[in-house]
């Protein structure tokens, strides 16, 4: 039987981003199933007494940098470090996902693109035309996909992501979980594909 991922992020989310393509290459080679669970992440800080980035001492902020940096020469990437629009509005863009996965249709390309327009060209996420073209242009239909959005279904799925994030210890983004077991960062994909790999329990404290 495949191995079953619960991912939980967030599309405002520079790791999550970073992590992105790494995340799915694993993915592909394990055969792993993902349930895409994005949530409210900035709630998430605050339920869990995690400060906000402008609220962390300015030596969190610093390494924060420092490590944006390394890991985008890592992964091959080409990214701003500080992007004109980033931060910004991202519930859309996250129940976007959620609709695409409720309509059956892998929502990854979507977030792909997403991630891009963030990061590398630095365009506004908080647009709802914008959403809704790289949705097209992913394959799927941004109109349909926008209007799912903003239903009362999708909107309580987001909330209860959330929740669940919450409730089980989660802090951040990126979460994968495998059996229980959390994984936190994208720093984490190799531990997480050698947990699927050798089919162990899960660890737990």
């Amino acid at each position: 039987m495949a191995a079953t991922i619960d991912y939980y992020f967030s599309i405002v989310s520079p790791w999550a981003y970073i992590g992105h393509d790494a995340f799915h290459d694993a993915v592909a080679r394990t055969g792993a199933q993902v349930n895409y669970k994005p949530n409210a992440l900035l709630e998430v800080f605050d339920r869990t007494g995690t400060p906000r980035l402008p609220d962390r001492p300015q030596s969190r902020r610093d390494y924060r940098m420092l490590e944006l940096q390394r890991w985008r020469e890592k992964r091959g990437l080409n990214f701003n470090l500080q992007p004109a629009h980033w931060p910004f509005p991202f519930a859309t863009a996250d129940r976007m996902v959620i609709a695409a996965a409720n309509a059956g249709q892998n929502p990854a390309a979507f977030m792909g693109a997403a991630f891009k327009d963030i990061w590398e060209n630095e365009q506004d996420l908080s647009d709802a035309a914008k959403l809704t073209a790289i949705a097209d242009g992913a394959g799927l239909s941004g109109a349909d996909l926008l209007a799912a959005s903003q239903s009362d279904e999708v909107g309580a799925e987001y909330a209860a992501n959330t929740d669940a994030l919450v409730e089980m210890g989660g802090f951040g983004a990126p979460f994968y979980v495998l059996n229980g077991e959390v994984f936190w960062g994208q720093d984490r994909i190799d531990l997480l594909e050698d947990a699927i790999a050798s089919g162990r329990g899960p660890y737990s404290v």
